[in-house]
């Protein structure tokens, strides 16, 4: 049985499956598929916190999944930009668990961590799985992974 670490770049997966598809993720259909026949070592979310009730509900119902949900505070610029994206904190905890694991589960389109799932393949020695929204998922991510899964029809509600 190979022990997988599962990685969940909640942002990322929010925005691109509302802009493809117009529609949400699974969560539990994405952890059955993704931890199918392996053992659990670590499963991650990484979301930002606003502070509102429906966005706490939706990280307890990540909670009853069997993520732990690590938060980081929204924050607003003062010329109107946004910042609160996970890409540090999720490779750092990649890099940390990968010596446990023969799989990393990465669900994040975003090309940043195609760097990431080069070191974790070869340095590492771990497959990495990338589960993303197809259009949305930059190419040299998919490239870098040992497999692609798209989240797409039975991944979606």
């Amino acid at each position: 049985m190979q022990n997988v670490l599962l990685l969940v770049d909640v942002q990322n997966l929010y925005y691109t499956a509302r802009h493809a598809y117009g529609r949400h993720i699974d969560y539990n259909a994405l952890w059955a598929r993704a931890t199918r026949g392996r053992r659990v070592v670590k499963a991650l979310a990484y979301a930002i916190d606003r502070g509102d009730e429906k966005q706490r509900q939706f990280q307890n119902i990540l909670r009853g999944i069997g993520f732990e949900v690590k938060l980081k505070p929204f924050i607003q610029r003062a010329d109107g930009s946004a910042k609160g994206d996970w890409d540090v904190g999720i490779t750092l905890d990649a890099v940390k668990h990968a010596p446990a694991v023969d799989v990393v589960v990465l669900a994040s389109g975003d090309g940043d961590f195609a760097l990431l799932a080069d070191t974790l393949r070869l340095e590492h020695g771990v497959e990495v799985e990338i589960y993303g929204v197809p259009s949305l998922t930059a190419g040299a991510l998919m490239q870098s992974a040992t497999r692609f899964v798209p989240l797409e029809d039975d991944l979606l509600l």
